[in-house]
């Protein structure tokens, strides 16, 4: 793998953050959880949108966040992500302290994720927002593309291809030169998430990724992303529709009004008195 780090200019006054463009994945760090979070809280104002919220997310297997309306997911993954900074805690990656990192860094250390609000180039052909995702791999530079050289071309060739392949894998290579913007809600859906495993990421965090979603639909994304996991990839799924939860994830957190309620197998948690309140009412 690519050894290259890049330094995070640190906001804070401590020193600089140096994180790991594709961590390494030796005999020590294959034993430890690719995410690790660490009494994470971020507040709002004096209120604490997540308080004291510690997790692990493993390689190779789908782990769940899941919590009523408000409970302060859609937060844990803009912290994980860079696009919040944290008021107190930590976020390890690989062992690694990325607890400074800016989102940027974030993408290039394999962090990937998929959002509430679909975010697409809606007047960009389906291949071309697919394409987007393989950004961090791209090895011409800036000059061999706006010239044309032939190492430019044959690396965009080359993505293209890889590009297809995830529109096969996602049934959608039919639609690879239509307007992302004019398709339906769930294939906006699945390119969103075709983009984020183009990044071929180390950890892919999916917030509500089947949300609108008829259950033939669901279960056909479920295949897919047990696969990535399959392939090594850590997991986080944030997602309302318990059935596909409960299928899919081998360990449940559970958040209400940002703090951890209940962890564990999901048929306990399922059975969880704490968690049927917080999603019921007492």
């Amino acid at each position: 793998m690519n050894a290259a780090t890049s330094t995070v200019a640190n906001t804070h006054g401590r020193a600089p953050t140096t994180v790991a463009a594709t961590p390494p994945r030796d005999a020590a760090r294959a034993r430890q959880p690719t995410l690790v979070l660490e009494q994470v809280a971020r507040h709002f104002g004096g209120v604490p949108a997540v308080d004291g919220l510690s997790l692990a997310v493993p390689a190779g297997r789908i782990t769940g966040l899941i919590g009523p309306n408000g409970a302060g997911k859609t937060t844990v993954v803009n912290l994980i992500t860079g696009i919040l900074h944290l008021s107190s805690g930590r976020v390890l990656l690989d062992g690694q302290d990325v607890s400074r990192a800016e989102a940027p860094e974030l993408a290039r250390a394999g962090v990937a994720r998929t959002f509430q609000n679909i975010r697409l180039v809606g007047d960009a052909s389906v291949l071309d927002n697919v394409v987007a995702g393989f950004h961090r791999h791209e090895k011409t530079g800036v000059l061999a593309n706006l010239f044309g050289l032939p190492s430019a071309r044959a690396e965009t060739a080359r993505l293209r291809t890889e590009a297809m392949h995830l529109l096969e894998r996602f049934g959608m290579a039919g639609l690879a030169r239509e307007r992302a913007g004019s398709l339906s809600y769930g294939h906006q859906r699945r390119i969103e998430m075709m983009r984020a495993l183009a990044a071929k990421p180390s950890l892919l965090l999916l917030d509500e990724p089947v949300a609108g979603m008829n259950d033939s639909e669901a279960e056909s994304l479920a295949g897919i992303f047990r696969a990535a996991a399959n392939e090594g990839v850590a997991i986080l799924l944030i997602e309302h529709n318990m059935r596909f939860v409960m299928s899919l994830c081998a360990h449940l957190y559970v958040l209400a009004s940002g703090r951890l309620i209940a962890e564990g197998e999901p048929d306990a948690v399922g059975r969880d008195p704490k968690v049927i309140e917080a999603y019921l009412g007492a």
